[in-house]
């Protein structure tokens, strides 16, 4: 008897990969070496917004997120107007299109369900709603792998993100204070677990240890206008972060200290620059960082680190570096916590170079039982996130019967 013919797993991922964010595309990164190792057989592409990039960098089919290619920009004349608005009719078939070729597709990681930073409803939450739509309607899993969520004012904004959690297959969270939030627009999260940050599952470099002497820091900048409920204040805000940040890596230069510049995403660089260019210091330089891999490089060659992206904390924290937040929301303060270093936060709107460098020597006096406290939570931290993977292969894979990611099939299997 000839064996009955299985064919290979097609799964999707979907996000903002490949369009100048390291920390996006580390957490694309970290579900594709799980994929790899745990499912050799699967047929795997993307949609996202740098398709060239990711196909170049990963080896995998893509597609582009947005029909668009303007999507991003502020359009100021008719026609870009125009573009915009048949983009989101063209996006509907074409994410639907996509949807359908998949058994399932991953959200992996990322502050997908959050406004920390600008955001316009018709941007990236009209197209995980659209995404997760197709999901319920063709009958594909949709997982959200450990993603990050935060309160929305905008309201457009708010009920996209609430629809398209609801719609989606699967929802796991980085943190307890994601699920908290989305718990708060209304969604049941009552089966919904928290893991970790999925770039904790990728390989690192030990942190260096300190040569006894006072050794370089890194100092993570970021082009920083506040938050999406922050727009009238924008300018103010940025003005007092770079200011502040700028007479805080002053400082650290007069004391003959070595500053590297790590930055995040490409936005970022114009800072670093003006930075470098106004301090004047030889010992000011800015580190050319396309990855997480390098930005980790980095971060262990430093005696401390003060970083203002997320990411940049979560490369300093997983290679044990004592660590100090340029906070800019609750998921910087609760990574920090979790970590063990939740007194070492400092505000990005109000960066007190004075009080910052009280607090950031006050790291370094402590930098050898931090060191120790990091280790420690890194072993935490990662046998969550094998946790996280083992719980997606029963996503990807589940078991014949009703599937139990599946809203209706809970449904169906709780009711009378």
């Amino acid at each position: 008897m000839t064996p009955e013919h299985t064919s290979p797993l097609r799964v999707g991922v979907f996000g903002l990969f490949g369009a100048g964010n390291t920390g996006n595309d580390g957490s694309l990164e970290a579900v594709l070496d799980h994929l790899r190792a745990a499912h050799p057989e699967a047929v795997v592409d993307a949609m996202c917004g740098g398709p060239e990039i990711v196909a170049t960098r990963y080896g995998i089919p893509t597609t582009r997120l947005n029909w668009y290619r303007g999507e991003y920009r502020t359009a100021s004349r008719a026609g870009a107007v125009a573009g915009k608005g048949l983009g989101k009719i063209v996006d509907a078939v074409r994410t639907a299109a996509w949807v359908r070729r998949h058994d399932a597709v991953i959200v992996p990681g990322t502050g997908v369900l959050e406004t920390t930073l600008p955001l316009r409803p018709w941007g990236f939450p009209y197209s995980l709603f659209l995404l997760c739509a197709s999901g319920r309607l063709l009958r594909t899993r949709v997982a959200l792998v450990s993603v990050g969520a935060g309160p929305i004012g905008n309201r457009p904004t708010r009920a996209l993100t609430r629809w398209s959690t609801r719609l989606a297959s699967y929802r796991s969270y980085r943190d307890t204070q994601s699920r908290d939030a989305m718990r708060a627009m209304g969604v049941d999260t009552a089966r919904d677990e928290v893991y970790a940050d999925l770039v904790f599952a990728l390989p690192a470099p030990s942190a260096n240890e300190p040569a006894g002497t006072p050794g370089p820091v890194c100092v993570g900048v970021m082009d920083f206008h506040g938050s999406n409920d922050e727009r009238d204040r924008a300018e103010e805000i940025h003005r007092r972060y770079l200011d502040g940040t700028t007479r805080f890596v002053r400082a650290l230069a007069a004391e003959g200290r070595p500053v590297r510049l790590l930055t995040g995403d490409e936005l970022d660089r114009p800072v670093a620059d003006a930075i470098v260019d106004a301090v004047g210091s030889p010992l000011v330089t800015v580190a050319e960082a396309a990855s997480l891999a390098d930005l980790m490089k980095e971060t262990a060659g430093a005696d401390a680190v003060v970083a203002t992206r997320y990411h940049n904390l979560v490369c300093a924290l997983k290679v044990g570096t004592p660590t100090l937040a340029l906070s800019y929301s609750a998921k910087s303060d609760s990574l920090m916590a979790e970590m063990g270093l939740g007194e070492y936060c400092h505000s990005a709107r109000e960066v007190d170079a004075d009080r910052l460098l009280e607090r950031f020597r006050a790291l370094e006096r402590r930098s050898a039982g931090l060191r120790r406290t990091l280790a420690e939570r890194n072993r935490a931290v990662a046998r969550r996130v094998e946790r996280q993977f083992a719980a997606l292969t029963a996503v990807l894979a589940p078991a014949p019967g009703p599937d139990p990611t599946d809203p209706r099939s809970r449904a169906r299997q709780e009711a009378p």
